[in-house]
């Protein structure tokens, strides 16, 4: 079977490309005079030579130069030259294992935005001493000029250059593991950007023009080398670098279950310690079978509507009866089960009442409903602080897993924007794209506000965090400790029992942990104080005034079996 990408072996480097539509492909090197390369079957180009780690080359197809798009390194962005990679990096953490996933906190960041790989080792002591155990780096893949979003990227093989070497990824991983901090990385096998992808023009077949996604021709995972494209690319970051889980992007445009399950056995044979999480807007329960856990939109937009009272887009579907979809939520998962969506005008979800509270990732921001807003803004600029510090302490106390957002621990009111660093062509398009997919909404239809340019490097540099606020953080730390000292220890084997709703804006849940004892989470996120049925003990979270919850609070009870 044939693999993508150079294989360095003693004496001399195998280079490869599936180039099916191509006449004639050549090896170019840097250093050295053109190699023809030999068509096998199957579409496969193939040619030995004595080029070495390090050596530049990119492949000559039909006229027309091209990176390897299974390139390892690149040297002078998506257009340059791909670099031969044979890391003789040494692992300090020789023992370390991926934790239990019971145990796992996500912290989702941009590396760009933190400084590159070296400038994420720097912030590892202080989110190990927050209470953080994994940090989740969105997408690394190689994308065109020195900034970009991460979902953007034509190369996924291959670390951006702008973050650093690929050993300085190894490096991250290494002192991240050292403090006991898993990594996961965000990796996009559901489309490519917009610029530097060269497929189309020697390997058609990589995608199929009878289905469309967002992004243009869906790709075509029926085809073999379009299947060990990605999963070598999942079995390479776990392997070479050691990652801890992958989190899957968007896997509903991939429209191929049959790759995603077969994806997960192969992971899962090879490195059954890893953990497999996926981002599905379809609420597929069916792959819960094989991956560990799925982000929860549900979780994020029903919280959203009710801190903020927003209701346009999405919005619309979680804003009625929001308290009715937290409540079933947390029992059950999923708030759509099946149900009709009047903003996609079809049914979503399918019945996940089955699966335990730790097969779904919580969240009250992330990258994208954060980034897709015109503006960036975060939650703290859109609802009351008050409410807001229950809704945090509702997600760090429910038995879900829960993932934070860069900044949030720290009260960040810096946006995080949209933005990119392209051609000047393409960079017009997306500016006129992104103005125009906001001009509906009355603030951008009045004139009254303007879409920041995506292009514009002030758009990157506003992102950038500050200090941010000591109190958010100690509240966050507080939180994270009483998750570590009272439902860790108990969260495999938790099951849900009953939850309800209390008002507009409150609810009540109950889980059996693992120890069988009851944890009882009341959330009110209304300025009015709501009755909960009257419990035996104290609470270990909030308070209570005998059968009162105060507003804007969640309060906590843990009674033993």
């Amino acid at each position: 079977m044939s693999r993508w990408g150079p294989e360095v072996r003693d004496g001399g480097t195998v280079f490869r490309l599936w180039a099916p539509a191509a006449d004639a492909v050549l090896l170019e090197l840097a250093d050295a005079k053109p190699l023809s390369m030999t068509r096998s079957d199957g579409g496969w180009w193939t040619v030995r030579c004595a080029a070495g780690s390090g050596t530049r080359y990119r492949f000559h197809v039909d006229g027309v130069s091209v990176p390897d798009p299974a390139s390892r390194r690149q040297s002078g962005d998506v257009h340059g030259w791909s670099v031969v990679e044979r890391s003789t990096y040494e692992w300090r953490s020789q023992s370390w294992r991926p934790r239990r996933w019971e145990e796992t906190v996500f912290y989702e960041l941009h590396a760009g935005l933190s400084g590159g790989f070296h400038g994420v080792i720097e912030q590892l002591d202080d989110l190990r001493d927050l209470g953080i155990t994994a940090i989740e780096l969105m997408p690394i893949g190689d994308f065109p000029g020195r900034r970009n979003w991460g979902y953007d990227g034509v190369l996924p093989y291959a670390p951006d250059e702008a973050y650093g070497t690929p050993d300085d990824l190894r490096a991250l991983i290494d002192e991240a593991h050292a403090r006991g901090l898993m990594v996961f990385l965000d990796v996009v096998y559901n489309h490519f950007g917009p610029d530097g992808n060269y497929l189309p023009v020697y390997a058609p077949q990589f995608f199929r023009s009878d289905l469309k996604t967002p992004w243009g021709d869906a790709i075509d995972f029926r085809q073999e080398p379009v299947r060990r494209f990605f999963i070598d690319n999942a079995l390479y970051w776990l392997k070479e670098f050691r990652f801890d889980g992958l989190r899957f992007d968007a896997v509903h445009a991939i429209r191929d279950n049959g790759f995603l399950e077969a994806m997960a056995r192969e992971v899962g044979e090879r490195f059954p310690d890893r953990h497999l999480v996926l981002e599905n807007e379809d609420n597929d329960a069916r792959l819960l079978e094989t991956y560990r856990a799925q982000w929860n939109d549900d979780f994020h937009n029903t919280l959203h509507a009710m801190l903020t009272g927003e209701r346009e887009g999405y919005y619309a579907d979680f804003s009625e009866r929001s308290a009715a979809k937290l409540a079933r939520l947390l029992k059950e998962g999923f708030a759509f089960q099946g149900e009709r969506m009047e903003h996609i005008d079809r049914r979503r979800g399918m019945p996940s009442g089955h699966l335990p509270p730790t097969a779904f990732v919580s969240f009250l921001q992330n990258h994208d409903q954060t980034g897709n807003r015109a503006l960036g803004e975060r939650l703290i600029e859109l609802s009351d602080e008050r409410a807001l510090k229950a809704a945090v302490a509702l997600q760090l106390l429910s038995p879900q897993i829960p993932l934070l957002f860069m900044g949030e621990e720290r009260g960040a009111r810096e946006p995080f924007l949209f933005f990119t660093d392209y051609n000047p062509e393409l960079a017009d398009a997306v500016r006129r794209g992104r103005a125009a997919e906001f001009a509906k909404f009355p603030a951008f239809a009045s004139g009254t506000a303007t879409v920041p340019d995506p292009n514009a490097e002030e758009t990157y540099e506003r992102c950038h965090l500050g200090a941010g606020d000591p109190e958010w953080r100690a509240f966050y730390r507080e939180l994270l400790q009483l998750r570590f000292s009272l439902l860790v220890p108990r969260l495999e084997g938790t099951t849900a029992v009953s939850s309800e709703v209390l008002s507009e804006a409150a609810v009540l849940a109950q889980w059996r942990l693992g120890d069988g004892a009851t944890l009882t989470i009341a959330a009110n996120l209304s300025h009015d104080p709501v009755q909960v049925p009257l419990l035996r003990s104290a609470p270990v979270y909030g308070s209570a005034e005998g059968d009162m919850v105060p507003p804007c609070t969640t309060t906590v009870w843990i009674e033993a079996a």
